[in-house]
């Protein structure tokens, strides 16, 4: 099961080459009032997940509110989070590694999930240009990462029931401006830059999920590969996340997690490789597809 967002901002479903709209669907084929946004279907998800994807089979079978997926131009799958994107730092080795001269860095793999937020105003949508605020930092760095969204929210989450709570997952591109980063010592300001978080195309149903030593993660810059990993080499797992996380906090339905990014950010080369406008960056996650934005100015 593969979802986007349209360009309206309703619901649509991928189906093979195509995507079904689904309010339009509904509407023409007489039937219930399903969903009318990704998030609405993802806080909704336990009675009414397999109606619309059936729904969805049906239109497509018939050529009803379909047209092809290459001309749809897909909204980040949630356009407007209901509060920030919860991310991790630090959570692939070969990263820590790679930044412990720099800034950023640090002595040793950390003991425990190191948490922070990006606001909800820094979601873009693909293809979108990412503002290059020349005004504020000569320092935009990329990171290529697998965002998990929640379904079922939750407080005290164990960790062999993790899995369960989660919807989906997608492509997310953590943007950051260095230079903030480290001149704040808190790391919100400079990774909520209006525009920094490029996310989708597409939102793939956990049900689809590949084992996770598939489930890569790459960034190319330009066309030249930057960063490669998978799921299964994160530090800390996406079980032993929602578990920390929902200790003693609720998450909800539509949270948004980040779970780290492979090496080869910009900062980590020596000198280092920022962005600058005019740069196209593509993120791409086994089973969403690539993400692509370019550099504005």
């Amino acid at each position: 099961m593969i979802f986007l967002t349209l360009e309206n901002g309703g619901l649509g479903v991928v189906c093979g080459e195509q995507v079904v709209d689904v309010a339009e669907a509904s509407r023409t084929m007489g039937g219930e009032r399903l969903p009318a946004t990704l998030l609405e279907l993802v806080e909704h998800c336990q009675g009414l997940l397999e109606r619309v994807h059936g729904l969805a089979v049906e239109a497509a079978a018939r050529g009803v509110a379909v047209r092809p997926l290459s001309e749809v131009e897909p909204q980040a799958p949630i356009p407007e989070p209901r509060r920030n994107i919860i991310c991790v730092g630090k959570n692939y080795r070969e990263h820590v590694n790679e930044v412990k001269a720099t800034a950023l860095g640090g002595s040793g793999l950390p003991e425990a999930p190191i948490f922070f937020t990006k606001a909800t105003t820094a979601v873009l949508a693909p293809g979108r240009p990412i503002p290059a605020h020349r005004e504020l930092t000569a320092r935009l760095d990329h990171e290529a990462e697998v965002a998990i969204i929640l379904g079922r929210g939750g407080r005290n989450i164990a960790p062999e029931s993790a899995w369960e709570h989660v919807f989906g997952y997608t492509a997310i591109n953590d943007v950051s401006a260095r230079d903030l980063q480290a001149g704040h010592r808190q790391w919100f300001r400079g990774k909520s830059l209006d525009g920094t978080a490029p996310m989708g195309p597409v939102m793939v149903h956990r049900s689809a999920m590949p084992p996770l030593d598939e489930l890569q993660v790459t960034c190319r810059v330009n066309g030249e590969e930057r960063q490669r990993g998978n799921l299964a080499q994160l530090i800390f797992d996406v079980p032993t996340l929602i578990a920390t996380l929902s200790a003693g906090m609720t998450l909800l339905p539509g949270d948004i997690i980040a779970t780290g990014t492979p090496s080869g950010v910009g900062a980590g080369f020596d000198p280092p490789r920022f962005l600058a406008p005019g740069d196209l960056v593509e993120v791409e996650v086994t089973g969403v597809g690539v993400l692509a934005n370019p550099v504005g100015d």
